[in-house]
């Protein structure tokens, strides 16, 4: 089984390819343009022509695509997440029309939801940003092509090996930067709203389970933790994790997305139903496993002496 993943090297990437790399029988062809790369492939750029024939050499049974912009303006997000799907979907049609594609789409795409609802895969989708915009339009392509794909809607990872830039790696830059030290105030924006967060291991193994599911799957499955947390709860289960014994503080102040969308919950017995799949890590597994990744290790109070302010905004 040969399988071709497309954004091998981002946080998503590098734990599906692990997962992968694990299936038996399969041989998995990382792409990019790094020279570790297997293959050279850039979906902000290259020409369907181009993507057809790097495909056509490799012969794929299957193609899985974690490739996307989640930062830049709209152009560089249109780049990736929408012109870069429309072109991977014509060159699977033109070079390999029987390899099964798996698309990472976003709860982004569902935009605000009702508090106390689930949103299911045949919901409206309202998004209010444009990357969730763009991935909304990625996810039409996919669905619209004709071909054997699922688009698999990611809630909100997290876990090992967290983007420094995603509220829990920048929550965790601020802990570790605190160590050792007391009487420490971290000030952070609002934390109200509500959030689905997924273990990346676990969207890393319904990637796999897509990957080897026999038979067409149905065209979207939301893959999250089918539970709505407030970030407030996230924030805090973090500073516990890590040993933090100062003061965390909010301003009230609530970005436009955070007021905008201040519930997300996904429906995932789809998921269940289509791939056997349920997450098995809960959110203080992922926030331990995110600080033992980074090298922390839990602090007990009283350590240290200092610094009085941190800020998060």
């Amino acid at each position: 089984m040969r399988i071709i993943l497309l954004g091998s090297t981002g946080y998503l990437g590098g734990h599906i390819a692990e997962q992968l790399s694990a299936l038996p029988g399969a041989r998995l062809l990382r792409t990019g343009r790094s020279p570790a790369a297997d293959l050279g492939i850039d979906l902000a750029t290259d020409t369907v022509d181009r993507l057809a024939g790097v495909l056509a050499s490799a012969a794929p049974d299957t193609v899985v695509n974690c490739a996307g912009a989640v930062g830049g303006d709209a152009v560089t997000l249109a780049e990736v997440n929408t012109r870069g799907a429309a072109a991977l979907c014509a060159a699977v049609r033109k070079a390999a029309p029987g390899a099964r594609l798996i698309h990472l789409g976003s709860a982004a795409e569902y935009g605000p939801g009702t508090p106390g609802t689930e949103v299911t895969e045949s919901s409206a989708t309202r998004p209010v940003t444009f990357y969730g915009a763009t991935k909304l339009a990625g996810t039409v392509t996919v669905t619209g092509s004709g071909l054997d794909a699922v688009v698999l809607r990611i809630g909100n990872p997290v876990g090992p090996g967290q983007a420094p830039t995603s509220l829990p790696g920048r929550v965790l830059g601020l802990l570790r930067d605190a160590a050792g030290e007391h009487g420490v105030v971290v000030r952070l924006g609002d934390l109200s709203s509500y959030r689905d967060f997924v273990d990346v291991r676990d969207v890393a193994r319904a990637v796999a389970l897509a990957v080897t599911a026999p038979g067409p799957l149905p065209p979207i499955l939301n893959i999250s933790g089918g539970r709505a947390v407030p970030v407030r709860d996230l924030v805090h289960t973090l500073a516990r994790t890590a040993g933090f014994r100062g003061r965390i503080e909010e301003d009230g102040r609530g970005s436009t997305r955070s007021e905008e969308v201040s519930w997300q919950c996904s429906d995932i017995k789809a998921a269940a139903d289509a791939l056997g799949w349920r997450p098995r890590y809960g959110l203080e597994d992922s926030l331990t496993a995110l600080w033992a990744a980074a090298g922390g290790e839990p602090r007990s109070a009283g350590q240290g002496s200092g610094r009085e302010d941190t800020r998060l905004s």
